[in-house]
Parts: C-alpha cells; structure tokens; sequence
C-alpha cells in the first residue's frame, strides 16, 4: 500500500503547490483576492477532494489500472489550473 501512500501525497503537494502559486501571484499583484484567483483555489480544492475520493475507493477491478488513471487526471487537472493561473 505505499503506492497509496505516495500517490495521496502527490495529490496533496501538487494541488497544494497550485494554491500556494495562487497565494503568490495575489501578494506580488493586488495584495488582495480576486475572484479569478478565489475560483482557481476552489476548483483546486473541489479536485483534491474528488481525486482522494477516487484514492479511497474500495470496490476496484483493476487497482493499478484505476490508479494509473488517477494519476494521469492528477496531471491533467494541475495542467489546466496552471494554465488558469498563467493566463492571470
């Protein structure tokens, strides 16, 4: 189960990383929250849940396969928040 492990921990530095870049781009700008920066944290925070949910999961066929997958929406979703964040 250390894949589990692990693979709980990259969700939570990859997705906390994108917040904490977030949380950056607020200071060196405005100072403040924007809404644009407020729906990427939550969007952020709804895939984290959403991915551990999945982790979670019990009644799985194909374990590796269905965490291979989880991994590869992993980076898809902190594809597409970076993406938001660049285009700030």
């Amino acid at each position: 189960m250390a894949n589990v492990k692990n693979l709980k921990k990259d969700i939570n530095f990859v997705l906390g990383d994108i917040i904490e870049a977030v949380y950056l781009f607020e200071l060196s700008t405005t100072g403040n929250p924007t809404p644009e920066t407020n729906a990427i944290i939550d969007e952020a925070i709804v895939a984290f849940d959403n991915l551990i949910a999945k982790v979670n999961q019990k009644n799985v066929e194909n374990k590796k396969a269905h965490f291979k997958q989880i991994n590869v929406e992993l980076e898809e979703t902190a594809n597409q928040l970076i993406a938001k964040i660049n285009e700030l």
